[in-house]
């Protein structure tokens, strides 16, 4: 006879699987579909009898003039645009907040924090009308630009995860380095960089799949379909086909989370360390 504990252990295990056949039920329903004709979507089953590999090529020329490849493009662009500029201003001002001292310091940094509660909703307004008379309409310059300045999509909070994991690193480090003679800039570049990366990693990874998922932002800013992002192609591939593929559609849109499937897979050990550390500097 098992134990109480043995009992206890195959429950919670059946409870688990139960859960995540539930969770990943969708995602093979997905796939299936993706496999599908019109007229098989209608009917029972989850994978088709003889699956359609076409809606794959057809659904990757199918809009007129593009391919997804240039659609892909445009979105590494953005997105490596956007990498580069918040990891090093979150992290410059990340660095400022922990380590430097100067007047009001915690008064901006509640200021800082305090943003984390406003509703995108409310900015949205004022920042089209201010790069529309920018003449920053239907360029990536509206995304580019205020990741560069610490802003943008979850700026304060890449701030916010990297002051409680710099704060984390012993200032002995700092005082030994200012010996040597290096500067403010020597220590955050030299010292402080190399020992945030698992943080930094997640600000990377948290700041592509946000952005890669956009599509109200791009769709607002952004006019010309040579600059379409996988987002906007998937929106104009639906509306591009007087009789619709659905099948074509949920093709391309399975191809276009791969990337942040693959993104998350290949850091989530330095995601899950950097969170968790993160979460208890004081």
């Amino acid at each position: 006879m098992p134990s109480t504990f043995q009992r206890k252990s195959i429950g919670i295990h059946a409870i688990l699987i139960v859960l995540s056949v539930l969770m990943i039920y969708p995602v093979l329903w997905w796939v299936g579909a993706s496999l599908k004709s019109n007229q098989e979507l209608s009917l029972p089953g989850l994978f088709p009898a003889h699956p359609m590999w076409s809606n794959f090529s057809k659904g990757w020329n199918a809009i007129p003039g593009h391919t997804f490849t240039d659609f892909y493009i445009n979105n590494f662009e953005l997105i490596v645009g956007l990498l580069f500029t918040t990891v090093i201003s979150c992290s410059l001002v990340a660095f400022g907040f922990a380590r430097l001292q100067f007047r009001l310091r915690n008064f901006w940094f509640s200021i800082l924090m305090l943003t984390l509660m406003l509703p995108g909703q409310v900015t949205i307004i004022p920042q089209y009308s201010l790069f529309h008379h920018l003449g920053w309409v239907n360029t990536y310059l509206p995304f580019i630009v205020p990741h560069s300045l610490a802003g943008g999509a979850g700026g304060s909070f890449f701030v916010f995860l990297l002051v409680q994991f710099i704060r984390g690193i012993p200032r002995e480090l700092d005082e030994s380095a200012k010996m040597d003679g290096c500067s403010w800039f020597g220590i955050y570049w030299r010292i402080v960089m190399p020992l945030t990366k698992p943080a930094l990693l997640t600000v990377i990874i948290y700041c592509f799949l946000w952005n890669w998922d956009d599509f109200f932002g791009h769709l607002l800013y952004i006019n010309s379909v040579d600059k379409y992002t996988v987002g906007l192609a998937l929106r104009m591939l639906n509306d591009s086909q007087s009789a619709q593929q659905w099948g074509q559609l949920l093709a391309m849109g399975l191809v276009s989370v791969v990337p942040s499937v693959i993104i998350f897979t290949l850091a989530q050990k330095y995601f899950v360390e950097g969170i968790a550390t993160t979460g208890i500097k004081g």
